[in-house]
């Protein structure tokens, strides 16, 4: 009973530390896109579509020149697969919103409107992805449960 009790004590601290390790990996970012990071300067990116009535306009510098050159390229993603991760950010994101006192409300100023019973097209589901990857791999910040990779 207590060799089995050690085992079971063992194999959880074990499992603690792997975890533990895990969770402060950090994303691998390339000197070109740290370039893109300390981008100063106007650079607006309006995210619409024709298929679509609706838009968001994003005033980032370094986004759209990081869109171009960093993010995966327009077809990579389904866009059922960025709905769903757009979903975790939005509802992460405007929850942050709320939370002025825990995060900052230079980073988080406004919540997003994003209904997930609405069709917004590839288009804005694409760029809307891709401005929280920039984001959560500018600021350091994590936005769901997963990494924000490339």
């Amino acid at each position: 009973m207590i060799k089995l009790r050690f085992y079971f004590l063992a194999i959880t601290l074990i499992a603690l530390l792997a975890n533990c390790a895990s969770s402060k990996k950090d994303v691998s970012i390339s000197d070109e896109e740290k370039q893109t990071f300390t981008t100063v300067g106007n650079d607006t990116v309006t995210i619409g579509s024709e298929e679509s009535n609706y838009e968001i306009v994003i005033i980032e510098p370094g986004f759209n020149r990081w869109l171009r050159s960093i993010a995966q390229p327009r077809g990579y993603y389904s866009q059922e697969y960025m709905e769903t991760r757009n979903r975790i950010f939005v509802n992460e994101w405007n929850n942050r919103v709320l939370l002025p006192g825990q995060y900052s409300p230079l980073l988080y100023e406004m919540q997003i409107n994003y209904d997930s019973f609405t069709d917004y097209g590839y288009e804005v589901n694409y760029q809307l992805y891709n401005y929280f990857i920039y984001f959560q791999r500018k600021y350091k910040q994590r936005l769901g449960p997963f990494l924000p990779r490339i």
